[in-house]
């Protein structure tokens, strides 16, 4: 903005030089618009909870899902190549897994690896065991 390019050119003139650009006070959220913000963020936390409450549970868990596809895979695996699984896959489990990334923050401190979810997990194992599977 105009006031922060201002006041960029007091600080050189004056030889300031221990400013960190983007750790400006003016950047730093009033109470009132912390609250609001969480305020809206338990809301579409709240709302994300009810996505799926009326899906069985077969089919809104992620190893549950992939278990079929590997039952389908060893069973009948001319229709499961014709089918493209490997591409529709991603597809697939895109909005289950983005619901359970709505509240991950990797800029929290005490926040969850990746590699460490449920989801994570349950798509390693999945691969894992397509591989063993193949004929390398």
């Amino acid at each position: 903005s105009k006031y922060r390019t201002c006041r960029r050119q007091v600080r050189e003139r004056s030889g300031e030089g221990d400013h960190h650009e983007g750790m400006s006070s003016d950047d730093e959220l009033t109470p009132t618009e912390v609250t609001e913000f969480q305020k809206s963020k338990d809301n579409v936390l709240e709302d994300s909870r009810k996505i799926f409450e009326d899906v069985h549970a077969d089919f809104c868990d992620i190893r549950k899902i992939l278990l079929k596809f590997q039952e389908w895979k060893e069973k009948f695996p001319d229709s499961y190549c014709d089918a493209y699984i490997s591409f529709c896959l991603p597809k697939l489990l895109n909005p289950l897994i983005r619901v359970q990334l709505i509240d991950w923050n990797p800029l929290e401190q005490n926040f969850t690896e990746l590699e460490e979810m449920p989801w994570f997990r349950a798509i390693e194992e999945f691969s894992d065991a397509k591989n063993v599977s193949e004929p390398k």
